[in-house]
């Protein structure tokens, strides 16, 4: 069963390429969303993971989507950001942060780590993401 990952990024062209290697990667995308009410609109249990940038169309309101998918989804949330440090020591109930720019390999290494930790899996996680522990 693909994994399914909603993609919650205000820079268009940034999220489409997301969207292109998450399909690429043999993954199902449950869509583009570029604020908070977009991305609560699109939040489903049927998500899996969803990739968060912090700066949306609505501000930083990243963390606090993050927070909520996590919480009242179950959803794998890892923040894909320019700006790691607005996440301070962490997000509580998500994964981590990865640093934007990213690239393919850099992306498939962290899907695989958050799908096998989704199944309970011990591996571990790629160099450049940063994990939270809360």
């Amino acid at each position: 069963m693909p994994t399914t990952i909603l993609i919650v990024e205000d820079e268009l062209l940034i999220a489409v390429e997301m969207e292109a290697v998450v399909h690429d990667l043999g993954h199902e995308s449950a869509g583009i969303a570029d604020d908070m009410q977009s991305a609560l609109a699109k939040a489903s249990d049927a998500i899996d993971v969803a990739l968060v940038d912090v700066n949306l169309a609505d501000g930083a309101t990243g963390p606090r989507i993050g927070e909520k998918l996590a919480a009242d989804f179950g959803i794998e949330v890892i923040f894909v950001t320019a700006n790691p440090a607005q996440l301070g020591e962490g997000v509580s109930g998500t994964l981590g942060a990865l640093e934007k720019p990213v690239d393919l390999s850099i992306l498939k290494q962290v899907l695989d780590y958050v799908i096998a930790v989704r199944k309970g899996e011990k591996i571990d996680p790629p160099a450049r993401l940063r994990l939270f522990f809360n």
